[in-house]
C-alpha cells in the first residue's frame, strides 16, 4: 500500500516536528530535578504504575500540536484513553509523553519523549528526544537516522561473544546460556539497564550498545519511534521467532523482544532460543 502522505509532505513536516518536541521538553523540564525527587504531583494509574503532572501536560500539548500538523492521523498514547477508531487508519500518531516516568520522578537522566507517525501500519517518522542527555534522535523511513542532526549507525561488532548488552538479568542469563551451549565464552559486557525503553533502542542505533533486551508487556508507545530510528541505523527489534513488531493492533502489547544490529541478529536469536 502506498504511503497516504507524500515524501514532500514528510520533509515539510520535519522542522515543525522538531520544534514541537523541543517545546514538549520545555514543558517537562521545570518538573525534573536531577538526583532528586520531581517537583511534579505524582499518582498511580490502574495497575500501579506512576504518572506525573508532567506526563499529562506533555501528552495534552502533543495531542493538540501533532493533531494540528496531521489532522487526519488517529492517536494512541500512554496517557490518553484508547480510542479503537484508530484501528485500520492509514495514519496514526503513537506517543509516550515521558518514557521512563520512574526515572523522571526519581531524578535519573535517562528518560525521553518518544513519538512515531505510523503510515500503512509501519513507522514512517520516529523521534526519541532525551533532553537531559542532550540527545535528539530522529528517522524518516528510507532516509537514515540521526542524532542531533548527525548520521548514526549501529556498532560494527560482528560476534556475539564480547558484545555490550543491556536489559533485565533473566534475559541476559538466558542469552549467556545460549552462547555457552555452543562452546563459546559469552564474555558479555553488561551495561546498566536504561530506564527509558525508547532510549535503550536509540543507544543500540547509535552504536553505544550492541544488544538491548526487552521484557514482555512493552507497548507500542515504548517502541515505535525508537524502532524506526534503529531500523534506519542498521538494526531492528525482533521477537524470539525473528518477527518484527506489528503496531496499532487492538491490544498494543508485545512479548519479549530484542533490539539488535543486523550483523548480530542471527547469532542473538539462536542464542536466545537455545538458552531456554
Amino acid at each position: 500500500m502506498p504511503d497516504p502522505i507524500s515524501a514532500d509532505s514528510v520533509s515539510a513536516l520535519m522542522p515543525a516536528l522538531r520544534g514541537v518536541l523541543r517545546e514538549a521538553a520545555d514543558l517537562a523540564l521545570p518538573f525534573f530535578r536531577q538526583g532528586d525527587h520531581t517537583s511534579a504531583r505524582v499518582w498511580s494509574k490502574a495497575g500501579g504504575s506512576p504518572v506525573t503532572e508532567a506526563d499529562v501536560a506533555v501528552d495534552t500539548f502533543l495531542k493538540i500540536r501533532l493533531s494540528e500538523l496531521v489532522p487526519q492521523a488517529a492517536w494512541l498514547s500512554e496517557e490518553t484513553a484508547d480510542d479503537h477508531a484508530r484501528i485500520g487508519r492509514d495514519l496514526v500518531w503513537i506517543v509516550d509523553p515521558i518514557d521512563g516516568t520512574r526515572a523522571f520522578l526519581s531524578g535519573h537522566p535517562d528518560w525521553s519523549i518518544a513519538v512515531a507517525l505510523l503510515s500503512a501500519g509501519e513507522p514512517l517518522i520516529g523521534f526519541v528526544h532525551a533532553p537531559i542527555c542532550g540527545k535528539a534522535y530522529e528517522a524518516v523511513r528510507g532516509q537514515g537516522a540521526t542524532c542531533n542532526g548527525q548520521p548514526i549507525r549501529v556498532s560494527a561488532q560482528a560476534e556475539l561473544p564480547g558484545a555490550r548488552v543491556t536489559g533485565p538479568k533473566p534475559m541476559f542469563d538466558r542469552l549467556e546460556r545460549g552462547v555457552s551451549r555452543t562452546g563459546a565464552q559469552p564474555d558479555f559486557t553488561m551495561i546498566e539497564r536504561i530506564p527509558s525503553l525508547a532510549l535503550r533502542l536509540a543507544r543500540v542505533a547509535e552504536g553505544a550498545i550492541d544488544l538491548g533486551l526487552i521484557t514482555a508487556n512493552a507497548r507500542d508507545w515504548d517502541l515505535a519511534g525508537a524502532d524506526l530510528v534503529l531500523r534506519e541505523a542498521g538494526g531492528s527489534v525482533r521477537d524470539r521467532e525473528g518477527r518484527m513488531p506489528v503496531y496499532n493492533r487492538p491490544e498494543p502489547v508485545h512479548g519479549e523482544l530484542v533490539a539488535v544490529t543486523d550483523a548480530l541478529r542471527a547469532q542473538a536469536l539462536s542464542a536466545w532460543q537455545t538458552g531456554g
